[in-house]
């Protein structure tokens, strides 16, 4: 089997709650996101999603993804998409870094294994594990009193794992998160996401502060020393996300004891090969995870949903399905959270067919 076509596709995302805040202000009204479909001679064609947070979260944008694309997918035309490995090291050999470029492209190639196979991508990755992967719901940075309001909304849709946005006046977040904990019942669990955006005098004053509340602290700093020192400065659970890049930052983390959870983002490490990867050294160094991915619509979530699905339940603290923060559906048979859960499709591949008319015509077509 050999890739003959790569085509790319365009499509706006707008946010179904208007806009998204995080720290220091930023925000997003509407997902630009960036579908691949691989083609090949059997017939067979593979679908994967990249969508960026904006271009001010992580290191990628959306116009890059699809300049990355056309420098990078000429090198797969005649490739059997079945070898991943193969398929992975062109990527790398040809476009040093920009993991978010190869990640639809992985994630497509693992459409077509499971398409090829006549089975699950869930399977592939190691077999379907529990009933259904429970969802974070993240919180916009906002008054004390709308978050509080806004976390009684998605308590009503059946969540109970909140995400709330701080990062900015330390005094102000304080009041935050003291007031969307007081609005908590049994149960349900509070992680206080700063996105890098505390300097470390602003992130000790808050830790300090919130000590006595039972709740997890993300990714106070921007660099992994100054994030490292708040870590030992709390006794709260920690997270850490922006900063776990790869394997390596992973297996340097774990050796200092940084962090009791980490955030695998598909975009972040490349797709699911390398996130599967991080995934199960995880698991055999006991990290807990959360699986997701920084935005997008249906086929970005059946990958996560396949990815944290098959992952042991003990190691899962959550994921997300980011096509419920958006208004278009752009796959039939993309995972539905249902009372805070997802379940990952059971078809082959994973599982979704695309929307032919929401994607338009392609932006660019490579073969």
């Amino acid at each position: 089997m050999k890739i003959t076509q790569i085509a790319v596709h365009q499509v706006d995302l707008p946010l179904s709650a208007g806009t998204y805040t995080w720290s220091d202000g930023k925000s997003i009204r509407t997902y630009d996101s960036t579908v691949v479909r691989v083609f090949t001679d059997a017939g067979l064609v593979g679908h994967g999603e990249v969508c960026p947070l904006g271009p001010s979260y992580l290191p990628a944008y959306a116009n890059g993804v699809r300049t990355g694309l056309a420098e990078l997918a000429p090198h797969l035309i005649g490739q059997d998409p079945r070898q991943l490995g193969v398929i992975n090291r062109i990527m790398d050999q040809q476009l040093k870094g920009h993991p978010y470029v190869k990640s639809a492209l992985d994630i497509a190639c693992w459409d077509i294994l499971g398409l090829a196979s006549g089975i699950s991508v869930s399977t592939l990755l190691g077999g379907r594990q529990g009933e259904a992967v429970k969802c974070y719901r993240a919180i916009s940075r906002d008054t004390p009193e709308r978050m509080v309001e806004r976390v009684a909304t998605c308590r009503a849709e059946g969540h109970h794992h909140f995400q709330i946005k701080v990062g900015g006046e330390p005094d102000l977040d304080i009041a935050r998160i003291r007031a969307v904990a007081a609005s908590l019942g049994a149960g349900e669990v509070l992680v206080a996401d700063a996105n890098t955006s505390w300097l470390p005098h602003q992130a000790a004053r808050v830790v300090r502060a919130i000590e006595d509340i039972d709740l997890y602290l993300e990714q106070p700093c921007l660099g992994y020393g100054e994030c490292l020192s708040i870590r030992r400065r709390t006794s709260r659970p920690f997270i850490l996300d922006e900063i776990i890049d790869g394997p390596a930052m992973l297996l340097r983390a774990h050796a200092d004891q940084a962090m009791d959870v980490v955030n695998i983002k598909l975009s972040k490490v490349g797709g699911l090969t390398a996130a599967r990867q991080m995934r199960d050294m995880c698991v055999a160094m006991g990290i807990a995870m959360t699986i997701e991915d920084s935005g997008g619509s249906d086929i970005v979530t059946a990958a996560i949903a396949h990815l944290a699905h098959s992952t042991p339940e003990a190691f899962r603290f959550s994921s997300s399905d980011v096509n419920g923060y958006n208004t278009v559906s752009i796959a039939e048979g993309g995972p539905r959270q249902l009372g805070g859960y997802i379940e990952a499709p059971t078809g082959p591949g994973l599982g979704v067919v695309p929307h032919l008319d929401v994607l338009g015509k392609p932006v660019l077509t490579i073969g």
